[in-house]
């Protein structure tokens, strides 16, 4: 039984390989044969040459759904070989390859301005060659940048904002805030369109609206005009926070996920970090409007990337219906009925087909501004609830972080200048470097380490994975690394210990974020692989509500308590339910899920 026929693309050559295999032999005869690819036009199927059969299942073919958290295979999946004591003889020297990439005809690509991007659409985003995906992953993580970077490139000018603008400092603070806010409750909206309509018609259109109202943020002319372009400008880059993990989840398989998970989310968390930076450089030379001038040439230049290389990368089959299932199979019940009455139709009155055209008016408006609110009831999964929780405190924590280092070393003892503190946040993103680097790499090996050590294999020697193999020593290291690391920076900077040493814990601090941001995002990913990019937008508005809550308290706390007691109270409360939520995970995170599972689908 052969495989369907597969145009392989390969970047730079016009020249389409076909290439099939036959999975009906037995597979008790060596690997040796070596399989040539014969170059061919249209849809011809390859042939092997020399070799007097086609190789079994012994080459594999990848599948978003081969390395998934299911423990059940579905029909059109693939062997995904491995090794170990359980699986079945005849797969004992099974090899799994990367199989041909079928474009898509330039004419039937999917997404605005299809046809100019030059990374063409293929059938299966999984089966891009390597290089293509990390360059797809760069691109995605180089936009997902924009947001947080526009929500932190003004925390060094927002004095000659307050005096420019003749504003309190309250009002002026509070732009950053309801910036943040704006960053948690847009993404609902674009994850939810996102499923509809595809990643790349909303990365194009929600970047088009960040360079116009950053724009007209750059050219405002009072303290409202700017918040609200601001507000804005956030919301419509926030876009690729939740809509980015899908494009993640789209083009890598289950078992390399956590790593590029990882390289994805340098994106959201280096943006924060390096934009105070970019920001004090620009406002001491250029003013507060140069900060603006640089976020429309960033979404320029992000926008650039989006429309002549990052091709859509949806799932055909994961598209959903504009109507429920329910729904659709109902009008296709009325439809056959209806066909069967045409005497009746030719009666019908205006009146009902008026009513019948509002009915489908409000249908649409529902999933429109409705359905994505409903994204926020999954939080009743426990699953869900605990996962989202525990890297909401942490980003929360971060924010708070944040601000504790401009307020704490632009004072007494230290009294360092703009420039110096933006300076000091590259120990978290070199933590945040070195985390995404090696820990996603570690969280997939954990993951199949976890999965051989069960014995968990299909009935064709592939192993089965779980969103709960990937929380082992990884998640627990993590969990006491980062709070041990606040409590440490918030007692040296209390007493004025040398800038070495709170520096050498945000470090350390930044290191077990990351591996806790990459494991939540890769479990929520799993969790629903379907509905991937909805379910990172609902951790997305919860973290960034935290975000927001810590921004608006975070000074008036460090006043009253300081540094050494406000970090301790976080640390504690961190350490204690971060760890409470990792054993409830261990000990009932499958029942949880199963539960999840036939519910949602």
């Amino acid at each position: 039984m052969k495989d369907p026929e597969k145009t392989t693309y390969r970047p730079g050559s016009p020249v389409a390989y076909d290439a099939s295999t036959e999975a009906d032999r037995g597979l008790q005869k060596e690997l040796g044969e070596v399989v040539k690819q014969q170059e061919l036009s249209g849809e011809d199927v390859g042939k092997t040459h020399g070799a007097k059969e086609d190789v079994g299942d012994t080459i594999s073919i990848s599948s978003p759904h081969a390395s998934t958290a299911s423990e059940h295979s579905t029909d059109h999946d693939h062997p995904l070989s491995s090794t170990s004591k359980s699986r079945p003889v005849t797969l004992s020297r099974a090899t799994s390859v990367t199989p041909d990439a079928i474009i898509v005809p330039r004419s039937q690509r999917r997404g605005l301005l299809a046809r100019f991007t030059l990374i063409p659409e293929v059938t299966n985003p999984e089966h891009y060659a390597r290089r293509t995906k990390w360059f797809l992953t760069f691109i995605v993580a180089f936009c997902a940048m924009a947001a947080p970077m526009g929500s932190a490139i003004v925390m060094p000018v927002l004095q000659e904002i307050s005096v420019a603008f003749h504003a309190t400092h309250t009002v002026t603070n509070m732009s950053v805030a309801v910036y943040m806010l704006s960053m948690s409750i847009f993404p609902l909206w674009w994850s939810s369109f996102s499923e509809r309509l595809g990643r790349r018609t909303i990365y194009i259109t929600s970047f088009i609206l960040f360079v116009l109202f950053a724009i007209l943020s750059a050219v405002s002319t009072n303290i409202a005009m700017l918040v609200v372009c601001r507000v804005l400008s956030g919301g419509a880059a926030a876009s690729v926070q939740a809509v980015g993990a899908g494009s993640i989840a789209d083009i890598w398989e289950t078992k390399e996920r956590g790593r590029a998970m990882g390289i994805f989310y340098l994106g959201p968390l280096c943006g924060p970090l390096f934009a105070p930076i970019i920001g004090g450089a620009l406002g001491a030379g250029l003013g507060w409007r140069s900060t603006q001038w640089f976020l429309v040439i960033y979404g320029a230049a992000t926008l650039f990337f989006i429309i002549f290389a990052l091709p859509e990368t949806l799932h055909h089959k994961e598209k959903p219906s504009a109507l429920p299932v329910q729904q659709a199979d109902t009008t296709s019940t009325t439809h056959n009925a209806e066909n069967n009455k045409s005497t009746a139709l030719d009666r019908s009155s205006t009146r009902a087909s008026t009513v019948k055209r509002t009915k489908s008016t409000l249908l649409h408006l529902g999933h429109i501004f409705i359905d994505p609110l409903r994204i926020i009831s999954w939080l009743r999964f426990p699953p869900v609830a605990l996962t989202v929780y525990y890297a909401s405190i942490n980003f929360g924590c971060l924010y708070i972080l944040n601000i504790s280092i401009q307020s704490t070393f632009a004072a007494p003892p230290y009294s360092f200048s703009t420039l110096i503190i933006g300076l000091l946040y590259i120990p978290n993103s070199a933590g945040y470097l070195l985390a995404s680097l090696f820990g996603g790499r570690w969280i997939d090996k954990i993951m199949h380490r976890s999965a051989r050590k069960a014995g968990r294999y299909d009935d064709r020697g592939r192993l089965v994975f779980r969103p709960e193999d990937r929380m082992r020593e990884n998640a627990w290291i993590a969990a006491i690394l980062w709070p041990s690391a606040l409590i440490i920076y918030g007692w040296t900077a209390r007493f004025g210990v040398h800038v070495l040493v709170p520096m050498l814990s945000n470090f350390f601090f930044g290191i077990g974020s990351m591996l806790i941001f990459a494991l939540v995002n890769t479990m929520l990913t799993e969790f629903m692989p379907r509905r991937a990019a909805s379910g990172i937008a609902l951790n997305n508005f919860v973290r960034n509500m935290l975000s927001f809550t810590g921004t608006v308290v975070a000074e008036p706390l460090l006043g009253a308590i300081g540094n050494g007691w406000l970090m301790t109270i976080l640390g504690i409360w961190s350490l204690v339910t971060g760890l409470a939520a990792l054993y409830a995970m261990r000990q009932w995170g499958e029942r949880w899920r199963g539960g999840m599972v036939e519910v949602l689908g």
